[in-house]
């Protein structure tokens, strides 16, 4: 396959934004700031996928607020003191070839606990080191037996946590981000509306589908207001809850049609993390086990759609697109095994590439090392 006819290592545009490639930076946490703030591990973590190839790099999900973190490690982006952290990231990414992304989150229930190597407990005063703080969800359901209760938002503090987003997004702008990315998936806040397992509310924000929608709806209707024109809003969901009486796909197809009818650009289609970690999907995982997902969504509501889940090789992620499943292409563990993924993805849909991608620092070494490992046999 020449570069031509490479899916994936062609651009795509949503809204006045090119992305040079379809290869993405799925966003991964590191659980290694301080207070929210960006510091050298960020930018090394995420600078070597910009110098690896990768056309879309997304920072981790960044809190809208101080009690929005799952773990006192989390990015956050609640005041201007975040700002220049993040500037000096996206400039970075952008120097280098990737377009800079960005996730707004909320943990909801899923705040207060441990970094997952430290068992990801709830924290407890007297035995964490680290100070707990009260949670908040769209009903008091703890999210498990050991777990407290979270706080009900109240119509009020709706209204102010959706200020905290268009805060967010402002401050993203600012930096220099060009792709705002809403976090609706894996068990977070947005998620616990729209499931019928974590919102038992009686309001308007409770009760069926379209009741339980309409706050993630307004966040949305509010971020895209805040959003320049020309750049794109995306949204994550979990396609299914996989869980019994949760979330279907039945409902994330009607949701992404509302989605796409408030300015929404892209779904990124993630499963899972209701009930658990956001990693802990229920659906039986293979190959690609989440692709069918976006399929469904980009077929039935007539949206771009990203791929993501155990996408680990060129051809896998060029069959995806070529096959309109997807219009871009996920990557998160396979990338950090892996830092320069998009660029052996490359090499292998297109051999007469070579090293001429690469950073030319690297590929001009590299590409004289190839030579001499032609010589002596051990390159075809």
């Amino acid at each position: 396959m020449d570069s031509a006819g490479s899916r994936l290592f062609s651009p795509l545009r949503l809204r006045g934004l090119e992305i040079p490639n379809r290869v993405v930076i799925s966003p991964m946490c590191q659980y290694s700031a301080e207070e929210g703030l960006v510091n050298d591990w960020h930018l090394v973590q995420l600078g070597r996928y910009a110098l690896g190839g990768a056309g879309l790099v997304f920072t981790e999900a960044s809190a809208v607020t101080r009690d929005g973190r799952i773990t006192h490690g989390d990015l956050g982006i609640w005041s201007d003191e975040h700002i220049p952290g993040l500037r000096r990231l996206a400039q970075f990414l952008r120097q280098h070839g990737a377009v800079p992304a960005i996730q707004l989150g909320h943990a909801g229930r899923k705040g207060s606990t441990q970094r997952p190597w430290e068992g990801g407990a709830p924290l407890q005063a007297d035995t964490s080191g680290e100070a707990p703080w009260p949670t908040l969800s769209a009903s008091p359901l703890p999210l498990s037996e050991r777990a407290p209760s979270p706080t009900a938002l109240s119509p009020t503090r709706l209204e102010v946590l959706k200020q905290a987003y268009v805060d967010a997004a402002g401050r993203a702008l600012e930096a220099g981000f060009e792709v705002i990315e809403l976090h609706c998936a894996h068990g977070y806040l947005l998620h616990q509306f729209l499931s019928p397992l974590s919102n038992q509310r009686k309001d308007q924000y409770g009760g069926d589908r379209s009741a339980r929608c309409r706050y993630p709806l307004e966040v949305v209707d509010a971020l895209r207001a805040c959003i320049p024109e020309h750049l794109p809003l995306l949204v994550r969901i979990s396609v299914v809850d996989a869980l019994e009486g949760g979330w279907s796909l039945e409902d994330s197809i009607d949701f992404a049609s509302h989605l796409k009818a408030a300015g929404v650009d892209l779904i990124d289609c993630s499963s899972g993390g209701l009930g658990g970690p956001a990693t802990a999907a229920g659906v039986p995982r293979g190959y690609g086990f989440q692709v069918p997902f976006a399929e469904a969504v980009r077929r039935e509501a007539d949206i771009p759609t990203m791929a993501v889940g155990l996408i680990v090789d060129a051809k896998q992620a060029e069959a995806i697109l070529q096959q309109a499943q997807a219009d871009l292409i996920a990557i998160a563990r396979e990338a950090l095994f892996n830092p320069n993924w998009a660029l052996h993805a490359e090499q292998a849909l297109s051999p007469e590439t070579g090293f001429s991608r690469w950073p030319q620092q690297v590929g001009w070494w590299l590409a004289n090392r190839a030579r001499i490992l032609r010589k002596l046999g051990k390159l075809a």
